[in-house]
This record gives structure tokens, sequence and C-alpha cells, in this order.
């Protein structure tokens, strides 16, 4: 029979793994690092997968397929309940980082001699824009910190000063494909954020990532608080 399918790119396909999880029939699999199509008829045509390819490597075609077999994906999917881990990249699933003993902000004592270890503050997996999904539950009541990647590196006390506390997304405007602000958008608009605090590097090219949060604000049609902090390529923070 002709019917709505999903098609692959392989050559977009980045093996992250988004469409496995996101396929709750079971019907996409990793293959030497690709997303394939395994089954045709555990796919339903409705494509849950596309929204959450980083890469546009998924899209639909109309072409004679197997019909889709509910009993079969049934059966598949309740054995997939009794795995340890769902398909796809074990990097890739989201998950809470919960720090009970987190040290203070400033109790670690330190010497011209002596350095003191700092504990991470990161309170989610995973951190990259394109990988979270948008529905991820740490989402929820959140503080956001969305930073530019560098600047961890550039600010020493990154943790403490901007982590803590918060969950973090990270992204480079440069380097990334694509435009941050629709997946900005989704998680503004699917989740209740607090507050928005954007980090950046003084470099122009780290404009990218200020003027996404700002299009995602504006199109979230909601009021949330937010700031934006400039970190200057020799780790200082410059007035805004």
């Amino acid at each position: 029979m002709i019917r709505q399918m999903i098609k692959i790119d392989e050559s977009k396909c980045n093996g992250c793994g988004l469409c496995v999880s996101a396929c709750h029939e079971g019907a996409i699999g990793l293959s030497n690092g690709k997303a394939k199509l395994l089954r045709d008829d555990y796919c339903d045509g409705l494509g849950n997968c596309l929204p959450v390819c980083p890469t546009g490597a998924i899209s639909f075609e109309e072409r004679e397929a197997l019909a889709y077999n509910e009993a079969e994906v049934k059966k598949n999917m309740e054995a997939k309940t009794a795995e340890k881990l769902p398909c796809g990249c074990p990097g890739t699933h989201a998950k809470a980082i919960h720090r009970e003993h987190a040290q203070p902000a400033g109790a670690c004592p330190t010497t011209a001699m002596q350095a003191c270890a700092t504990e991470s503050q990161l309170n989610q997996w995973p951190v990259q824009i394109k990988l979270v999904p948008v529905n991820a539950p740490y989402f929820e009541n959140a503080n956001l910190l969305i930073a530019a990647d560098c600047t961890a590196y550039a600010y020493g006390n990154f943790h403490n000063d901007y982590m803590r506390n918060k969950i973090t997304i990270i992204g480079c405007p440069k380097l990334d494909e694509g435009d941050y602000s629709e997946k900005l958008t989704e998680i503004l608009k699917n989740n209740n954020i607090k507050s928005v605090t954007v980090v950046r590097m003084e470099v122009p090219c780290c404009g990218g990532i200020e003027n996404a949060v700002k299009t995602a604000l504006q199109n979230s049609g909601k009021m949330i608080p937010w700031q934006v902090v400039t970190v200057s390529t020799d780790g200082s923070i410059l007035e805004n």
C-alpha cells in the first residue's frame, strides 16, 4: 500500500540517537553510527522523530510500504520496558543530577600554595542546546542558564557564579548549524521557566546566542525575567 513514511538522509545524520528515543514504536534504530528505519510496519507515519533531529536528516515521503501493525508495535513496546536503557546513545538520555552536599559558594579555603577543588554545579544532562529534550522534566520551574560554551573556559568561577541552582544549556552559534531560536522557543513555551540568564563572550559571533534568546522570548509569548552577562576574552565580566 502507498502511505506516508519517514525518510532518513544518512549523509546528514550525526548518529545522536534522539530520533530513536522519540520513536515510541521502535521503528528506528542505530546501525553503523547512523539512524535507520528498521521496520516499515512499526512506523505510524506521524513523524514524532522529525522535530528532535538536530541536523534535519528526517523528512516525509509517500511510498509503497507495509501497513502499520499496531499489535506488533504494542508487543515491541512492552518488551522495551524491560530494558534498562532505550535504544540509541545513552549519552543523550535526559536525567537530573541531584547534589545533596553541594559546597556553598565561598566555603573553600585557598592559599597561594593550595588549590581547592570546585565541585561541579551541573544539575542535568545533556547540556547541548541541540540535544536537550524540549519537555525534559528538569526544565519545570527552572532558572535557566543559556551559555556560549567558551564562557566556562574563560571565566574561572563559572560553576559557582553562574551554574549554581540553574539548569544549564550551552551552544556555539558560530560552529553549530542552524538557529537556536526555534528550539529555545519550544523550551520556553512548554515549561514554566522562572528566569533566563544568558552568558556570552564579547566576540561578535557570540551575539548569535543572545539574539536567539531574544527571539525565543518574544515568540514564546511569556514575560520571563532575563539578563545578559558578557565575558571578555581574558576572563573578566564586562558591564552591559
